[in-house]
């Protein structure tokens, strides 16, 4: 990556942690390894149109059970090396021993990537339930403590506005993603979410459990609605009733649903960084258009320059 100075001639920083600290409000993407070459292609033209709006960071996620392992890491690497973005590769403990992790991470520092998200992940398709590996590691809490212990990165951690699918409330989901902190973690990531008021009902509840750490929003901006609510349908996230029928209402035509997503997510954001959010996660699903055009509007908008409202708490939290 460039050697950048800024005014002050000190080298940015890199670790994501430091990155949120500094910049308020961060802006950073989702991509997913890709599984064909021609796939691969359009991964990094979709790096190479969201690299002119100069998110603060992207991250690379890991497959169920572990299936992208090696293009995790492949990919987080060339977009740092080759596209110039600060990167995070996602790590899971799914079919993993201790000694299997550790052989990745050390892939990982070798590669000069200086964050990973540390997950328990999803079991492998066909099986309904997360399965410790023998020798391996059971949560994400324990994997942010061996990552903590062995190696100097940032960490992040995921967080579930609408509470995990297998925790019976939000008390006790909060409970164990406070482990999560303490284990090593420096930053969170909500899973995506459509009703602001449950990202800010999440934070003063997380707040009032002791979770300090900066809590970012993850969005999707909705190119498709049947592609959105697989994907909801698979993570237990809610879509507000009139949201689901403002799409339905579009008859399935692709521009309508575009402009209505493109629409609908830039408002959030905007509503999200007025109240004091620390930055947005975007979920891009290796696709420009609908990411760039939000980004784009707030960052020609700046919304988080507006006097805040009633939300202002998150701002002092974060």
């Amino acid at each position: 990556m460039k050697q950048w100075l800024g005014s002050g001639g000190y080298p940015p920083p890199v670790r994501i942690d430091e990155i949120i600290a500094e910049r308020k409000p961060t802006f950073s993407i989702e991509f997913f390894p890709p599984k064909t070459a021609e796939a691969t292609e359009e991964l990094y033209e979709t790096a190479r149109a969201l690299r002119e709006l100069e998110p603060d960071f992207v991250s690379v996620t890991y497959g169920a059970g572990g299936s992208t392992r090696e293009g995790t890491v492949e990919i987080t690497a060339a977009l740092k090396d080759q596209v110039e973005f600060e990167t995070m590769a996602h790590l899971s403990c799914v079919g993993e021993t201790a000694e299997g992790l550790a052989a990745t991470l050390d892939r990982i520092e070798a590669a000069g990537i200086e964050n990973v998200f540390a997950l328990r992940g999803d079991p492998p398709r066909g099986q309904e339930d997360f399965l410790q590996p023998e020798g391996g590691l059971g949560s994400a809490a324990e994997l942010a403590a061996f990552i903590d212990a062995g190696w100097d990165f940032g960490i992040g951690g995921a967080c579930f506005p609408e509470v995990h699918p297998e925790a019976p409330d939000l008390a006790t989901d909060l409970r164990y993603l406070k482990t999560k902190v303490e284990a090593g973690a420096r930053f969170l990531i909500t899973q995506l979410f459509f009703d602001n008021q449950v990202y800010f009902d999440f934070v003063r509840a997380a707040r009032e459990f002791g979770i300090e750490v900066p809590i970012l929003a993850g969005v999707i901006p909705v190119a498709s609605f049947a592609q959105t609510k697989r994907i909801c349908d698979l993570c237990d996230a809610s879509i507000p009733p009139r949201l689901e029928a403002a799409f339905l209402a579009a008859g399935g035509e692709p521009e309508r649903e575009f402009e209505l997503g493109i629409a609908y997510a830039a408002q959030q954001c905007a509503e999200l960084l007025i109240a004091g959010a620390p930055g947005i996660h975007f979920y891009a699903l290796n696709r420009a258009p609908a990411t760039r055009a939000v980004l784009g509007a707030l960052k020609a908008a700046r919304p988080w320059e507006r006097v805040r409202g009633g939300a202002a708490e998150i701002e002092r939290a974060e």
